[in-house]
């Protein structure tokens, strides 16, 4: 029976923090840093707003489940940012919570604005208001970032160290 390397992985809108926490906690922690959507692309060898416009929504959502099976493979320990939508389905739900601790990074929706306004690399927070957009995506995944959580934080009004040091505290990774 083979031992299965524990990962942490870092869940959450798009613009809650995880690559930079992600970052940052690598480093505290002596893990190597992964991030789903940069795995994609240099697979898939164009961006993620190509790879919708080309091959849609469902294609983009294969790959992440495809990323996330490799990555439960891994022996080497990882923190893992997942693309906003990984948890959407359950499969992905499922593996992330066998691979480890899953921090749910949450954001308010005004700090999310201030964060993604100007950003043109998101697909899914293309056409509409901002705002809009944002509310309407926090609304279809809520629930699904809860069902994947084993711990939850809520970035606002926290630097990055902030935020990485509580998850090393609350998870004792």
């Amino acid at each position: 029976m083979s031992i299965q390397t524990v990962q942490i992985s870092l869940i959450g809108f798009m613009g809650a923090g995880k690559t930079s926490v992600g970052s940052v906690l690598a480093g505290k922690t002596g893990r190597q840093f992964t991030d789903t959507d940069e795995r994609i692309t240099a697979g898939a060898g164009i961006s993620i707003n190509e790879i919708f416009a080309r091959y849609g929504e469902p294609y983009f959502r294969d790959l992440e489940t495809e990323q996330l099976k490799k990555l439960r493979k891994e022996t080497e320990p990882l923190v893992i940012s997942a693309g906003g939508g990984l948890p959407l389905r359950e499969e992905n739900r499922k593996l992330l919570r066998q691979m480890g601790p899953v921090v749910f990074l949450e954001a308010s929706e005004e700090e999310l604005c201030r964060r993604l306004r100007g950003s043109s690399s998101r697909p899914m927070l293309q056409g509409g208001s901002l705002e809009e957009r944002i509310r309407t995506l926090m609304e279809q995944r809520q629930e699904k970032y809860e069902d994947a959580a084993t711990v939850r934080i809520c970035t606002d009004g926290l630097s990055v160290t902030e935020v990485a040091d509580e998850i090393i505290r609350i998870t004792r990774i």
